[in-house]
């Protein structure tokens, strides 16, 4: 069986440049592994707080994103210190933080 997922690097520098073609800035804040590193999303929705989404896969194999904070918004410190944590754990980590007040990302998949 092969694997028909884009190379990690690929794929999320293609999506920034959406992001900032869009008029969204986005930025890669970590570079992880270039071939499958897993990808964490920052959305900054300013005074709102922010939204911090992993990639994940739904029982089916299709992409999703699993929610930190129960989905909710929180703190940019806050946020900043789960990604953090999240680095200290996984090398391969990619982070890319987005900033759109409505929460916008180009990213496919729902959240799981």
């Amino acid at each position: 069986m092969t694997d028909e997922r884009p190379v990690a690097e690929f794929w999320i520098m293609a999506n920034v440049r959406r992001c900032n073609a869009e008029g969204v800035p986005a930025m890669v804040v970590r570079r992880g592994d270039a071939r499958g590193g897993t990808l964490l999303l920052k959305i900054n929705q300013f005074e709102a707080g922010c939204k911090v989404l992993t990639q994940a896969r739904d029982m089916d194999g299709q992409p999703g994103w699993m929610a930190a904070f129960s989905g909710g918004l929180v703190a940019e410190p806050e946020a900043d210190a789960y990604i953090a944590r999240a680095m200290g754990r996984d090398p391969d980590l990619w982070v890319v933080e987005i900033e759109s007040p409505d929460g916008w990302h180009p990213f496919e998949g729902k959240e799981l």
